[in-house]
């Protein structure tokens, strides 16, 4: 059984991981309204990855007896001036998902709730995964500095992406 407070904070995870999930929405529409298709399908596969983190705290708070309640999603912005802006921002939210992440390990910790520090263990992994992508894709930006042949090629990479459920979901 979970305490309230675990409750009230994965209850807002779930609500960070939606908000997240418009976010990449909105990236994927404004990639796609610069013609970056590639940047555009990237973005697009976050958005459906960010669906599914929240869909596994929802069966996780289910399973263990809890109540979802789900909250209004804020508004995300809609207006980048370059790819590298987007995934500057996007390594900057990826970072604080992770802190979010890890304050609810430690709420675990304190609460000696060991099912959720198991539950919360795969978000840990996953999100050193999302930060090191946006930090790479962040490097090759760097790199081709504004060469509108190399941002090319960095789409057409982008456009090979894509999506595979989390084994949280994965039916066995």
């Amino acid at each position: 059984m979970l305490s309230q407070k675990m409750q009230e904070a994965l209850n807002a995870q779930i609500n960070a991981e939606m908000w997240s999930a418009y976010l990449y929405l909105s990236m994927s529409m404004s990639a796609a309204d610069k013609g970056l298709k590639g940047m555009a399908n990237w973005f697009a596969v976050q958005f459906k990855e960010e669906q599914d983190h929240a869909q596994i705290i929802i069966n996780y708070i289910l399973s263990r007896g809890g109540r979802v309640l789900l909250a209004p999603i804020a508004a995300v912005d809609t207006e980048w001036g370059s790819a590298l802006e987007m995934f500057e921002q996007t390594l900057n939210h990826e970072r604080k998902v992770t802190a979010m992440i890890n304050d609810l390990y430690n709420l675990a910790l304190d609460e000696h709730d060991h099912a959720t520090r198991s539950m919360l263990t795969w978000f840990i992994d996953e999100q050193v995964e999302e930060e090191d992508s946006a930090r790479d894709i962040i490097d090759q930006l760097r790199l081709i500095d504004c060469n509108k042949l190399g941002l090319y090629m960095i789409d057409k990479e982008m456009a090979t992406r894509t999506y595979t459920a989390p084994a949280p979901l994965q039916k066995e």
